[in-house]
């Protein structure tokens, strides 16, 4: 989809990102330039140490929120989560066994407080072994796209190893500086235009938030806007010039 000749008038150049010695008239002499990029993104990380036993989502594909996305080997926890569910068994009978005995005054109160202790003591070990075991797979947050993988299946990772970048690209926002002066006409949902340099291509958008600081020095102020639909050959990364024009004036 291309502008209409004439539609924005004329370009207003400014730079993306100025310096702090970048002066408002440098600002203006430039194109405005921003870039795609995902709604949200993060690093899913590993939370125990084992090895990689499944990633069922390769790098690059879609997946869903609640999709699973590495799976551990977790066969040592799983034979240590069996052993203390043994061990709370024996400590359940032996508490219930000592209530019984001291029903009929055949045992101390100090054996029963000892046994009921055993009891709570081994409740817990079983409690912190189903938590471990818990993140021996990992779901995504949320729908979106694997960025980049970092490990491959059957390779050990330590506790706190990053395992894959993931990015939700529904969608896809646009970040850049505008000459603070603007704020006397721009605003929130203001609609405008982004011509995308790999698809030569231009697109709608429309502002999402302005900067709740200006920078005093290059007197400009950052802007988030969104890409305003869902355009299949758009991917986070790419970048191009924004298409703005400012009443006359200004």
């Amino acid at each position: 989809m291309t502008a209409p000749a004439g539609a924005w008038g004329q370009v207003i150049k400014a730079s993306v990102p100025p310096s702090s010695a970048m002066s408002a008239n440098a600002l203006d002499k430039r194109e405005i330039r921003a870039q795609l990029m995902p709604r949200r993104y993060t690093t899913l990380a590993a939370e125990i140490g084992a090895k990689v036993k499944q990633l069922p989502v390769v790098e690059g594909a879609r997946f869903k929120a609640g999709d699973k996305l590495v799976g551990f080997d977790c066969a040592l926890q799983q034979t240590q989560l069996s052993k203390a569910q043994a061990a709370q068994d024996a400590a359940d009978k032996t508490w219930k066994a000592n209530q019984r005995l001291a029903d009929l005054n055949a045992v101390g109160k100090v054996e029963l407080d000892v046994s009921q202790a055993e009891l709570a003591k081994a409740r817990a070990e079983v409690a912190s072994y189903m938590v471990m075991l818990s993140k021996c797979s990992i779901t995504a947050p949320f729908s979106g796209r694997v960025a980049e993988q970092k490990v491959r299946e059957q390779q050990f990772v330590q506790a706190g190893q990053p395992l894959l970048d993931i990015i939700d690209d529904s969608a896809l926002e646009l970040e850049f500086i505008v000459p603070s002066k603007w704020l006397v006409w721009l605003k929130p949902q203001q609609r405008f235009q982004v011509l995308i340099d790999e698809t030569g291509k231009t697109y709608p958008a429309k502002v999402q938030r302005i900067g709740a600081r200006v920078d005093p020095v290059s007197q400009s102020i950052k802007l988030s806007a969104v890409v305003d639909g869902r355009f299949q050959e758009l991917i986070a990364g790419m970048s191009g010039r924004v298409l703005v024009t400012p009443p006359s004036g200004p």
